[in-house]
């Protein structure tokens, strides 16, 4: 539950969500644009709500930026089509079915459940798809660079992540991206397993493992990675 609302100038109310930290020194401001919007505030044990919603108001332009460059959500319903892992699906609704159907030759989703459920199923479904194509992807470079584990996040700063223990973290919304620049960013991450940075070495390996059209790919996601998070 949030604890206050932010106006912004086209009269948006965005909850605004405070978190005190102990050894924080400074507030801090973290706008979530994916499909909850909200305004995180961090701030200092010392620090009181009204002071950091102070705060919050002397960033009125920067937080107005942040929103606006984020896409309008785009709902989905039965009969609509959308497009991800280089298909497009067209979606329908059958309250008959206890789980989702999957038409692959005809690149129809058929949705269980109850009609508010919709969404979520649909949601769900391309995660779970998006984590397969993901695992197939990785298989196809040799096993010295497969992580431990792979999970799939929500992110809105981050397309993908390396830990040193050799996980490795996607944002499930590159499904809605094409399935080269998707492959980009896995390769991008798998490259770190040897090179903890971003040194010409580090770029080396991924061009090895990426082939012809990297810049290509990484330029793609630089000028259209807002639109991925269009939908839910």
């Amino acid at each position: 539950m949030s604890d206050y609302v932010f106006v912004l100038s086209n009269g948006c109310e965005i909850p605004v969500i405070i978190t005190t930290r102990r050894g924080l020194r400074n507030i801090t401001l973290r706008p979530k644009t994916g499909s909850k919007r909200e305004i995180h505030i961090s701030k200092p044990w010392l620090v009181s709500n009204s002071a950091a919603i102070k705060f919050l108001e002397s960033k009125q332009k920067w937080v107005e930026c942040v929103f606006q460059k984020c896409p309008e959500k785009i709902s989905l319903n039965p009969g609509d089509e959308i497009e991800f892992l280089g298909h497009v699906v067209k979606l329908q609704h059958d309250t008959q079915l206890r789980a989702n159907k999957w038409d692959a030759e005809n690149n129809v989703l058929f949705v269980g459940g109850a009609p508010e459920m919709f969404e979520r199923r649909v949601r769900d479904f391309i995660k779970a798809e998006f984590l397969k194509e993901s695992k197939r992807i990785v298989r196809s470079v040799p096993q010295e660079f497969w992580p431990s584990r792979i999970a799939v996040r929500d992110t809105t700063s981050r397309w993908g992540s390396c830990s040193s223990t050799g996980t490795m973290s996607f944002s499930w919304r590159l499904a809605f991206a094409p399935v080269d620049v998707m492959r980009y960013v896995v390769m991008h991450e798998l490259a770190h397993k040897k090179h903890m940075n971003h040194s010409p070495e580090f770029w080396a390996t991924v061009r090895e493992l990426y082939g012809p059209g990297v810049e290509r790919a990484k330029r793609w996601l630089t000028q259209n990675g807002t639109g991925l998070h269009r939908y839910f």
